[in-house]
């Protein structure tokens, strides 16, 4: 068999993490010889492995469940889908739920996705985009576990940890165990931003924490149930497999592109600092090769590069489609630059709003709010119209952010990069 062949059996005897931080022991049956499966035989050493890689921790708990996978794209074990590979190995999958971009990964951001079957297996897809955020109690009927495995990139406003609340939240109302099988945080190697303030809880911002959070999604999870921050206060019955050899102080170099529009780790290292142009008439790059590695537009004075948006697989309609845009290409940052800045880069914003003319800044943000939302604050706006430096708009936040680093500590699984 293609998994056989794949995989050499080794048996670790590591518990599985319960929903209880505090308390490390696991209500899971022990493990047997039989049930040890594999791990690839490249990550023999001190590589980072993912959890979904690491059988021998989990199978045991799927035995005998008919089982709901939250996964898309990034669920890879190796070269091959985690859906196939369960599958392969003959347990129950019932259901596939979708976030954002869907299940194999091509949909534009925001993209209205429909239910549907999986053509390489047959499986029910059920979207957790647009009307439909949160499993419904008819949607979990029949099963016995639900389980995450989905690849984030550490950003408030990345959408995938907000589908994670609403299955942790549904799991609770639906008396059903999550299982998390955790991946590296590609931008775990900090933490910054403003909190999000209440007033701009959206998709894009669910939670009080910064536009950085350091953490991967089992330990924000685990920040999610320990805080109470699901609705009316109830409690997920939370399990996880944490990575093996990763720690925040260690850099990741993803197998995958996350979604469409973040197609190499140059523009996942830029995503956190770029993304709020989104809210304003700046074009990120969508509809070209280097999303989120450029930013500018038409009416734009300064700025060596030019680039014009064209539709393409996961942008369909970019902004400014067809036209020329001026502004920056960030692409020739060398990879080692970016891993060592460790903190958002507000010059980008800061010097091309202050570059524009003044009836160009009239109509820089956008009127839907979106850039308070992603901002998470209404102040940044304020900052940026008083002529703020990126120095005292960094200070402004910078009480609350440390807040924030002390409450972090208390979920970390891994070792912290402080």
């Amino acid at each position: 068999m293609r998994l056989i062949l794949f995989m050499i059996l080794i048996v670790v005897q590591i518990p599985l993490g319960c929903q209880s931080h505090t308390e490390r022991e696991t209500k899971l049956p022990p493990k047997t010889e039989s049930s040890a499966q594999a791990i690839p035989i490249e990550y023999l050493d001190t590589a980072i492995v993912p959890a979904a890689h690491q059988f021998h921790k989990y199978v045991d708990f799927l035995k005998g469940k008919r089982l709901g996978l939250v996964v898309n794209h990034t669920s890879m074990v190796g070269q091959s889908h985690l859906v196939d590979t369960l599958l392969e190995m003959g347990f129950d999958i019932k259901k596939i739920f979708a976030p954002e971009h869907g299940f194999r990964g091509k949909a534009d951001a925001g993209e209205q996705l429909k239910d549907g079957l999986d053509r390489r297996t047959n499986l029910p897809i059920v979207s957790l985009y647009g009307k439909n955020k949160k499993p419904s109690l008819a949607q979990f009927q029949g099963l016995d576990l639900v389980l995450f495995d989905i690849q984030d990139v550490g950003t408030r406003f990345y959408t995938y940890t907000s589908t994670m609340t609403y299955v942790m939240e549904a799991c609770a109302e639906s008396n059903l165990p999550l299982l998390i099988l955790d991946r590296p945080n590609p931008n775990g190697h900090y933490v910054d931003g403003p909190i999000l303030e209440s007033a701009q809880k959206s998709f894009v911002g669910l939670h009080p924490v910064p536009i950085v959070h350091g953490l991967t999604v089992a330990e924000y999870a685990l920040m999610i149930n320990g805080e109470g921050w699901l609705k009316d206060g109830v409690e997920c019955e939370l399990y996880h497999v944490e990575c093996l050899n990763y720690n925040h102080t260690k850099l990741y170099q993803l197998p995958v592109p996350p979604s469409p529009n973040l197609p190499n780790m140059k523009s996942i290292y830029l995503y956190p600092s770029l993304c709020w142009f989104e809210g304003t008439t700046v074009s990120v790059g969508r509809g070209t090769t280097n999303q989120f590695q450029v930013y500018g537009q038409p009416s734009c004075t300064v700025g060596p590069y030019n680039f014009t948006p064209k539709p393409r697989d996961g942008a369909r309609r970019p902004k400014h489609n067809g036209e020329r845009c001026k502004g920056y290409d960030l692409s020739q940052i060398r990879l080692e630059e970016l891993q060592k800045i460790k903190r958002l880069n507000l010059d980008y914003i800061v010097d091309l709003y202050a570059n524009l003319e003044q009836e160009k800044q009239a109509v820089f943000f956008n009127k839907n709010n979106f850039f308070d939302k992603l901002a998470g604050t209404s102040q940044l706006q304020t900052q940026l119209k008083a002529g703020k430096t990126s120095a005292e708009i960094q200070a402004s936040w910078q009480a609350n952010l440390d807040a924030y680093k002390k409450l972090r500590k208390k979920y970390l699984l891994y070792k912290d990069f402080e």
